[in-house]
């Protein structure tokens, strides 16, 4: 999924900030756990959207957050901004961004992996190494499992897609035949 302008923009520079103040893994770690928060109660977004709830019941109630979390000041003040100019519904894009961001200057490649089926740790280790070695990069697996792909292993790097599924190779046939 790729993160909405305002998401980039506002993940930029606080990468920079965090960066600038050696906070980075600290900040990454606090809006994760925000997000997670943020995902989780219907309640909390729906204050934040509520324009019966003023800006500074939303700012004590993000304080109060924030406090509870022991959340680094230079993500406190980020909320704080989101908050207040009406876009904290963006946070998500701000972390997914974030995390690509400083994944990149790791030199990190996120890769999704989709299986029809569970698949063995000893299969995810070989995939992690052999997509290291091609790619000169650390490898980082997401993990997931569609059924509807009948077998096989549909990976995604970036914008690059290896679809190895039982059900794209019978959409293909299927496509064959009927074109003849």
């Amino acid at each position: 999924m790729k993160s909405s302008s305002i998401g980039r923009r506002y993940a930029k520079a606080l990468l920079e900030l965090a960066d600038a103040e050696n906070q980075t893994p600290r900040v990454a770690k606090d809006l994760a756990a925000f997000v997670e928060v943020w995902g989780a109660s219907s309640e909390l977004r729906d204050m934040f959207h509520n324009p019966a709830v003023d800006r500074a019941q939303r700012s004590a109630l993000l304080e109060a957050i924030a406090e509870k979390m022991s959340m680094v000041p230079l993500l406190r003040s980020t909320l704080g901004l989101l908050s207040d100019r009406g876009r904290l519904w963006a946070v998500l894009d701000v972390a997914e961004a974030f995390q690509e961001m400083a994944e990149d200057r790791e030199g990190v490649v996120r890769v999704e992996v989709t299986t029809a089926s569970a698949m063995t740790d000893a299969y995810f280790t070989q995939l992690q190494t052999t997509l290291g070695s091609a790619t000169s990069q650390k490898v980082v697996l997401v993990k997931k499992q569609d059924p509807s792909l009948i077998a096989g292993v549909v990976t995604r790097m970036g914008d690059l897609v290896f679809d190895g599924s039982l059900r794209s190779h019978l959409e293909e046939l299927k496509a064959e035949l009927l074109s003849k």
